[in-house]
């Protein structure tokens, strides 16, 4: 993966930059601040250092005022250094903080407040089908996923099995964040079963043994570490009864395909038709991230069964997208765009499919899911 731009835009004051391990933020920054000094907590030096003594870093800024930008990599490792940065942004205006973290979990624990709004929080995700242009492969992407440090290995199977085996040996046992590294394992395969479904937390404790409160609290581990998001139930101006439990993705299909367990009853349609709605999932929120807008991604389910699989919804956005992992469109596969068009005549529909035409069908526009992936930009 060569001379890949990323749509990431960066702003022009001190700001956060969240996303999971591997995503490149340590690269963007680097690529856009090739003058900047940087600080990796990854590093143990500067760990222990930095953790014993976070005043060192005025004292490192007053000794050094031509210091303009300052990259704090991984500042979750460091949340006392949080109070040191909101000083120095208050005494230095000259200076731009950048501050990466793969979860803002300890920060939120160490009742840090994430500098009081004085730096902006942004975020970055797997690279995106418009970002790659000719080097995004669908059947690739839908298999190893999206991760740029997987993307380019030369084999992604590999180093999708090393991602996870890192994330599960330094970000939740080194961590201390689950004392049961086995449970924790158990319940990775149970939840994977979820991916794109309503989230049933009774159901997952029952599969893989473990209490409904531990449960809970690994589903939380996973969101603070965003290798996992919850998409709500989308209810405004709901004119029917409405499911309220949210739909739960894994945020790049190769994570979920490595994890998901399959067995010879398993059928390849209904891996991949999850694998596909998901990856649908994490363009759309790169999309409303990237374009800093106000919009979230929701769902729409009625308790009669009517189900749309998702709704952006926002100040410049109304969408309905329905996703068929298919090549032909049926009728009833409008049924529940249509209702939702009842109910809400002002957004645009959607059903993306993986035939190669564009049509519309009853308002409908019927899209390659490739296509809409490459319109969003």
């Amino acid at each position: 993966m060569k001379n890949i731009r990323r749509f990431f835009h960066v702003p022009n004051q001190s700001f956060f930059l969240f996303g999971p391990r591997g995503t490149g933020k340590t690269t963007l920054v680097k690529d856009y601040f090739p003058e900047a000094l940087v600080l990796d907590f990854l590093m143990p030096d500067y760990f222990r250092s930095y953790s014993a003594q976070p005043e060192k870093l005025y004292e490192l800024v007053n000794a050094q005022p031509s210091i303009k930008t300052i990259v704090l990599d991984e500042i979750q490792k460091v949340p006392g250094l949080l109070s040191v940065v909101h000083r120095l942004i208050e005494e230095k205006r000259g200076i731009q903080f950048i501050l990466t973290g793969s979860s803002a979990r300890k920060l939120k624990k160490s009742g840090a407040n994430l500098l009081a709004g004085r730096a902006l929080v942004r975020h970055l995700h797997p690279f995106t089908a418009a970002e790659l242009g000719p080097q995004f492969n669908l059947e690739n992407a839908l298999s190893f996923g999206l991760i740029p440090v997987v993307a380019a290995a030369e084999n992604p199977a590999d180093s999708l099995k090393a991602y996870l085996d890192l994330y599960i040996r330094e970000e939740v046992q080194m961590e201390g964040l689950t004392r049961n590294i086995g449970n924790f394992s158990r319940f990775l395969e149970t939840i994977s079963f979820s991916h794109g479904s309503i989230l049933n937390v009774s159901n997952v404790a029952q599969e893989c043994q473990v209490g409904r409160k531990a449960v809970e609290g690994y589903i939380g581990i996973l969101l603070d570490l965003l290798l996992a998001f919850e998409v709500p139930v989308f209810s405004k101006r709901a004119k029917r009864v409405l499911s309220n439990h949210p739909k739960f993705y894994f945020f790049d299909p190769g994570v979920f395909r490595a994890l998901r367990p399959q067995g010879p009853l398993d059928h390849p349609q209904e891996v991949n038709g999850a694998c596909l709605e998901g990856m649908i999932a994490q363009h759309v929120r790169a999309w409303l991230d990237y374009k800093n807008s106000d919009g979230r991604l929701f769902f729409w389910r009625t308790m009669s069964g009517s189900e749309v699989d998702f709704v952006v919804y926002g100040r410049d956005v109304f969408w309905a997208i329905e996703v068929k992992n298919s090549s032909s469109v049926h009728p009833r596969d409008l049924r529940s765009l249509k209702a939702f068009g009842e109910d809400y005549p002002e957004a645009k529909k959607y059903l993306l499919y993986r035939g190669k035409e564009k049509l519309m069908k009853n308002n409908i526009s019927i899209m390659p899911c490739e296509d809409f992936l490459f319109d969003l930009k």
